[in-house]
């Protein structure tokens, strides 16, 4: 890798400082000044030279970042006191905070009912089958769409339009076709990849003003904590929609699974394949025996309270969420600053040529496998096959509070410990769960062990989730939309070979894939991680 490559992060804070001090020159309007934090007191620097020899006098939180790259001289209009600095920073934890509930809500709907798509709607494939269209459809969009869109109506305003395109994919549950859930599925394919991009462009800004704002050296610990407190947030999700299907699916007369345990044996867990008629005594696949025992009435009541929750989640994007705009937006040395549409296109595709993107790809590929194999085969091979649909949502509850609360706690602790043993222990436990699981034959009644299983999968795809898009933001700071577009298109290429064999192999089958994913994705992840070793050694040297 060259020179020009590693110094990305040094390019980045640079422009970042530029930014936040153009804005507060936009918006206090009076004389210069810098805050002493334990006086109160302001110094005069209206005479550029009179500022430099009053550098050691600044405040800690400025200190060190205005000494960066000697942008004393581009500081000389800055005025800032220390309430204005307090109110800055809950200002940006106040919309990281409504970003996250609002995320939190809009996916309480659609990830609960995209988990149970292959239980709801085996009819033909129909929900897995939906679900790939989904995610063809984003990577179509990840080509050209979230540059452009970000670029046009800016972060906040990406989000708030695309949210609404997943309350057209649960408003298609009401009449589950192929005629309806297909192209609803295009459609939000097409908003998801501009949305998730402005997300973590969203989140990543607001992680570097903060972090500037407390004179940190770096914006890496700022940003890995942010997403994880987004992520922490967002995970519940799970629980909530988890606990709305559950208590809404579970009244009906059928919630168990109508195989005997010899059956269970034979069909489910690593046995499980979709394309196998299991013996009911009737003409239709088991699975479709147990989607029929759903009464419409109880689809419709499951599909009205998603619908609510996912057009709450882009209304109080709407009414709470500040644009970015406020924090350096339109300043930000992104790598779509100033680019035409076309161009655009063409630094998403420049990007994937970046060593480093080109190995984090199966890591990135990695985390679309696992979260599909957990939403469609785990749910449907281990849950429903052995203990009945009514099910899902209960153990999908422990899923999503244990990856609730590591998304919280992986922030800090990679603060603590590093990114390399975070990535291990997570690479190692979910290869362990995957092995486990070709021994494990379901048992309903032994349910503490798909809690089990299910929990510490969770705590899994917190680390991945909150620390994969963190690691995104670090090694590619300064070209956010390309590089988050990347991520999006890669995760979604996972998600989508996951949904198209879903159908086609057995459980046994799918979880080597998983394997061979998670092994590379991993070797990839380490040889980032020699490469930047290296890199600091060099420049320390």
């Amino acid at each position: 890798m060259d020179d020009s490559t590693y110094d990305t992060v040094e390019i980045h804070k640079k422009s970042s400082i530029e930014s936040y001090l153009r804005d507060y020159n936009d918006t206090y309007n009076n004389p210069s000044f810098v805050a002493d934090e334990e006086k109160n007191e302001t110094i005069n620097t209206t005479d550029e030279g009179k500022f430099s020899t009053k550098i050691k006098d600044l405040d800690p939180c400025l200190k060190d970042q205005l000494a960066l790259n000697n942008e004393v001289a581009s500081i000389a209009t800055l005025g800032i006191t220390s309430k204005d600095l307090k109110r800055k920073k809950l200002t940006i934890v106040k919309n990281i905070l409504t970003l996250s509930i609002a995320f939190m809500f809009n996916f309480t709907a659609y990830q609960s009912m995209a988990s149970l798509q292959s239980s709801i709607n085996p009819d033909e494939g129909l929900g897995t089958a939906s679900l790939a269209v989904l995610y063809g459809a984003l990577v179509a969009s990840c080509m050209f769409v979230p540059t452009w869109l970000i670029r046009t109506i800016k972060c906040k305003w990406t989000i708030c339009l695309c949210m609404l395109t997943y309350s057209v994919y649960i408003g298609a549950q009401f009449y589950p076709v192929y005629g309806t859930l297909v192209p609803a599925a295009v459609i939000v394919g097409f908003g998801a990849a501009p949305m998730w991009s402005a997300k973590c462009t969203y989140l990543t800004q607001m992680g570097n003003q903060y972090a500037l704002l407390n004179g940190e050296k770096s914006s890496e610990p700022t940003i890995s904590r942010f997403f994880g407190i987004f992520f922490m947030i967002f995970q519940t999700a799970s629980i909530w929609g988890n606990l709305i299907s559950s208590f809404v699916l579970s009244t009906d007369q059928k919630a168990e699974s109508t195989l005997n345990q010899t059956q269970v044996q034979q069909y489910c867990g690593t046995n499980f394949c979709p394309y196998t008629d299991i013996p009911t005594g009737d003409e239709k696949n088991w699975l479709e025996l147990e989607s029929d025992a759903i009464a419409d009435e109880k689809r419709w009541l499951l599909s009205g309270i998603f619908l609510g929750c996912s057009l709450f989640g882009s209304f109080l994007v709407g009414i709470g969420v500040d644009p970015l705009t406020k924090f350096g937006e339109d300043t930000r040395s992104g790598s779509a600053t100033g680019k035409s549409g076309l161009q655009l296109l063409v630094a998403t595709f420049i990007h994937m040529k970046n060593p480093y993107q080109l190995l984090i790809i199966p890591l990135t590929l990695w985390s679309g496998f696992e979260q599909a194999f957990l939403g469609a085969d785990f749910t449907a091979g281990f849950i429903t096959c052995s203990w009945g649909v009514g099910n899902v949502g209960f153990v999908l509850v422990c899923y999503g509070a244990c990856n609730a609360v590591c998304s919280f706690l992986s922030g800090s602790l990679v603060q603590k410990l590093g990114r390399i043993p975070i990535f291990t222990l997570a690479g190692s436990l979910n290869l362990s769960l995957v092995i486990a699981m070709f021994f494990w034959v379901p048992e309903r009644r032994e349910p503490a062990v798909y809690f089990v299983l299910a929990g510490l999968w969770g705590v899994c795809d917190a680390i991945w989730q909150t620390q994969i898009n963190a690691f995104y933001g670090f090694i590619f700071a300064g070209q956010e939309e390309a590089a988050f577009s990347n991520y999006r298109l890669w995760e979604s290429i996972g998600f989508i070979v996951a949904y198209s064999y879903q159908n086609n192999l057995c459980v046994s089958d799918k979880q080597w894939v998983l394997i061979g994913v998670l092994v590379t994705g991993m070797a990839g992840y380490y040889a980032i991680e020699a490469k930047e070793t290296r890199r600091k050694a060099y420049k320390s040297g």
